[in-house]
């Protein structure tokens, strides 16, 4: 766990359990689990909808894991250059 303090900027990859729910929306890509007809639903092919039941669920999954994740504490190290430090015409 991070002591950092809030309002800081994320540096670097933070791994968290809830970032494996994005896997659930990456299943899509694997035509194989759902190349059929059947079952139908109201006349609807399942290729057909089990896509679209992906379509809801993926943004079900990234909504999850933005809301659980937005408050996550961030990195402990200050920036090196603040924006003062960026003048465009000063010269060193």
């Amino acid at each position: 766990m991070s002591t950092a303090k809030p309002g800081r900027r994320v540096r670097g990859f933070q791994f968290s359990a809830w970032n494996l729910l994005l896997i659930i929306p990456l299943l899509i890509l694997v035509t194989p689990l759902f190349n059929f007809d059947e079952p139908r639903l109201i006349g609807m092919p399942f290729f057909y909808w089990f896509q679209l039941v992906f379509v809801f669920a993926g943004v079900l999954c990234t909504g999850i894991v933005y809301w659980a994740t937005r408050k996550k504490p961030t990195s402990e190290t200050r920036d090196e250059l603040g924006v003062d430090d960026l003048d465009e015409g000063e010269t060193r």
